[in-house]
């Protein structure tokens, strides 16, 4: 296989001004400096910032690098750079071969041409002649799954069948080098599944550079990660996990409570993670398949106690992936100076790697009327070698049936 660098990036700067007025008056000033042959300097004028600065890396045929970071961090901006929309202040691009993007939603289209002209259109973009098109409009169609709708305006078409347009046209043309922005969000997901197996057919022979906030995503078919961080390169290396994490950690919201329901007979006064492992962030680290044991302290001024606890373990993108209950029926509550102490002990938690938070909701036992609620009130990280996509990652024991004869 042909593993030549088909994407160079060296020393890329771009400097933007959040002034309309200071930014016309800059430009001009840059171009007259450049028609005298000065070279514009590092230096920030009044109001400009950097979007981007002294980013580099390269991508070589068969890798796809994932491209990570929040919003504002720079992340479209060196995406349209690539594509040759904007042009950089500072630095070099190379770019080798057929370029295919797909880095904003309806990008590249003609709204009052219908799907059919604007796939022709495309392909001409690309440098595909006609009879090259016409042998590849079909399967782009079938792809595509728009059919009875590709031969009406582009304008009409919804925000979905856009971007099954786009990655149809960007994919099937089978570009040397591919971009693609945060755009498959928006479709469904059997479409998007869809997306993912045509980037596997194609990605031997291509470079790609993938843009999502979605990681199972990115370490679906990263080979690298690239982190942006104002406009920075906060880390960059074929360790996709470690990138991830460090995602994870730089968005992580702390240990303080968000109480979203209290009638004053409980409030929480802190959460202890055990068993775990030193860090040097503030985020407590537990190892894969040991015991989760969680201390928990709770102010009260009642002397009722059926109360029903339940702590919820929901992910980084706050989705509910398990729950524990604990009622005081099977065990007696103690209140000693209005202070109510709990542990609570699971063993070999098998959640799969990641960064999780904790809410704690209570409720009386009798009645299920809630009495106080705090929702994302602790994280902690699972660390394991393994990154999957589902939340779960259980541990089992094949058992191979050697006896039957074939």
């Amino acid at each position: 296989m042909d593993r030549e660098v088909l994407v160079k990036v060296e020393g890329l700067s771009k400097k933007f001004s959040k002034s309309l007025k200071k930014s016309l008056k800059y430009g001009v000033y840059d171009l007259l400096g450049n028609l005298r042959g000065k070279k514009s300097s590092d230096e920030l004028r009044p109001d400009e910032f950097y979007a981007l600065q002294d980013i580099n890396f390269e991508v070589r045929r068969g890798e796809c690098l994932g491209l990570i970071g929040h919003n504002g961090a720079g992340k479209s901006t060196l995406l349209k750079i690539l594509n040759g929309l904007i042009n950089p202040d500072h630095g070099k691009v190379t770019m080798r071969g057929r370029v295919g993007a797909l880095i904003e939603l309806g990008a590249g289209f003609n709204p009052i041409m219908t799907g059919r002209e604007n796939i022709y259109n495309n392909g001409a973009v690309l440098g595909f002649s006609k009879e090259e098109i016409d042998r590849k409009v079909e399967s782009i169609i079938d792809f595509a799954e728009i059919r009875e709708f590709i031969d009406m305006p582009v304008q009409n078409y919804s925000s979905g069948m856009k971007v099954r347009l786009g990655f149809s046209v960007a994919a099937q043309m089978e570009p040397d080098i591919l971009l693609i922005d945060e755009v498959l969000a928006v479709g469904d997901l059997g479409f998007v599944l869809k997306c993912f197996k045509q980037i596997d057919t194609i990605l031997p022979n291509t470079a790609l550079v993938f843009v999502s906030h979605s990681m199972p995503m990115v370490s679906r078919i990263a080979t690298q990660i690239l982190m942006l961080d104002s406009g920075k390169t906060k880390f960059i290396g074929s360790q996709v996990s470690q990138g991830i994490d460090l995602y994870y950690e730089r968005f992580q919201t702390g240990n303080e409570s968000n109480i979203v329901f209290d009638d004053g007979q409980i409030a929480l006064d802190s959460v202890t993670l055990l068993n775990v492992e030193n860090s040097l962030t503030d985020l407590p680290k537990l190892n894969w398949n040991s015991d989760f044991i969680i201390k928990i302290k709770f102010n009260t001024s009642s002397d009722n106690i059926n109360f029903q606890f339940t702590l919820i373990i929901s992910d980084k993108e706050q989705r509910p992936v398990a729950s524990f209950l604990r009622n005081s029926s099977t065990q007696q509550l103690l209140i000693k100076k209005n202070k109510l102490e709990l542990t609570l002990r699971h063993k070999n938690l098998q959640l799969s790697k990641g960064i999780y938070s904790i809410s704690i909701a209570v409720r009386d036992i009798k009645t299920k009327q809630p009495i106080y609620r705090s929702n994302s009130c602790f994280n902690f990280q699972i660390i394991n070698t393994d990154q999957v996509w589902e939340p779960m990652l259980l541990n089992a024991e094949y058992i191979v049936d050697n006896s039957s004869t074939i």
